[in-house]
């Protein structure tokens, strides 16, 4: 038979999980689950290792926090990845050539330091127009 705390360990591990799984938000949920499966699993570790209910808490303690840093990082890895997509989305540009048949040519310019680049290479000091490309990416 389960004891009081043991219930109150179990409980309080089913109400973390029920607050972490209705975030609506992305940002901090890998922290929410990494700390709920540390705690879930260092109350499992502590309730183990002979002194019940102070080791269930102990180790729900460590865990959580063991659990909360690894999810943390992995957000924090998540967020710097989907910003540097957005840096280089926010850098790239289209012009778009228009040939002898009617049929379109995207050319790719992707903007560095100062420079705009083709995708030969090649530099510009601005922003190509489509005159300036169509020789090279047109027919």
């Amino acid at each position: 038979m389960l004891k009081r705390i043991e219930l109150v360990l179990i409980m309080v591990v089913l109400i973390g999980g029920m607050l972490v799984a209705g975030c609506d938000s992305e940002a901090g949920k890998g922290a929410g689950i990494g700390s709920l499966a540390g705690a879930g699993l260092g109350a499992i570790v502590g309730h183990q290792s002979g002194r019940t209910a102070e080791g269930a808490l102990i180790g729900g303690a460590v865990g959580g926090g063991a659990g909360y840093m690894i999810g943390a990082e992995k957000d924090r890895k998540k967020t710097e990845a989907q910003n540097q997509v957005a840096i280089q989305e926010a850098n790239t540009f289209y012009v778009n050539i228009t040939n002898s048949n009617g049929s379109v040519t995207p050319v790719r310019i992707v903007k560095q330091g100062n420079f705009y680049v083709g995708p030969r290479g090649e530099q510009y000091p601005k922003l190509p127009t489509e005159e300036e490309l169509k020789p090279f990416y047109g027919f």
